[in-house]
């Protein structure tokens, strides 16, 4: 079994060997192990804990039974809120804060193996975050109805020309008083005035008259 890539900060290849087989058989379609944590206490450690990282999980192992059996504490990266280290004179405490329940820590972590199970599992809950905020605006998208833009009509009616006011129709020379009795009228005015003696305005008279 291939479990090299495992060991890069000194994990007891036993224990990730023994633990490997088993969590191949748990793995689902397309999911990885990226990082395995081993725990080591001060004094010798018969049957550590370890914590599992991978592309779709974070596993907790717990040894129970001599070693015989294992508990494992599960939790896809949609169900984990957050996670703490603490370093300590022997090792550090790795705690997983789940969105429901209680926190669980495994410690004695190694430290260098702590710091990178802290840093693999923010980069997974970022991944998640953000793979959920993109879902929310494409649901936000979907809810909202499309904006219909009101279609113009294919052509528009073209209104006649407006007919220029017709110029008032000038009335004809019969509705018009001629020119002679126009004259005549003038004439007349001027002899009532006694402008004009009754002479001149006989003889201007029939001047008049004489052109009709």
């Amino acid at each position: 079994m291939y479990i090299e890539q495992y060991l890069n900060e000194e994990q007891d290849p036993k224990v990730v060997e023994k633990l490997v087989s088993k969590l191949k058989d748990m793995l689902t379609s397309g999911e990885v192990i990226t990082y395995i944590a081993v725990q080591k206490k001060p004094a010798v450690t018969l049957l550590p804990d370890c914590v599992v990282i991978t592309s779709k999980r974070i596993i907790l192992c717990e040894s129970a039974k001599l070693g015989l059996t294992t508990n494992f504490e599960i939790f896809t990266w949609q169900d984990v809120k957050d996670v703490t280290f603490k370093e300590e004179f022997f090792g550090a405490k790795f705690t997983v804060i789940p969105q429901s329940g209680e926190n669980l820590t495994v410690e004695y972590i190694p430290k260098v193996q702590a710091r990178k199970l802290y840093q693999l599992a923010n980069e997974a809950l970022e991944r998640k975050r953000e793979e959920q905020r993109l879902r929310e605006i494409e649901l936000k998208k979907a809810a909202t109805p499309p904006v219909m833009l009101k279609s113009l009509p294919e052509e528009l009616p073209i209104e006649p020309p407006l007919k220029p006011e017709e110029e008032p129709v000038l009335k004809t020379s019969a509705e018009q008083e001629d020119e002679v009795t126009i004259k005549l009228k003038k004439l007349k005015t001027l002899f009532e005035k006694q402008l004009i003696t009754q002479a001149e305005y006989e003889n201007k008279k029939n001047e008049i008259l004489s052109q009709f």
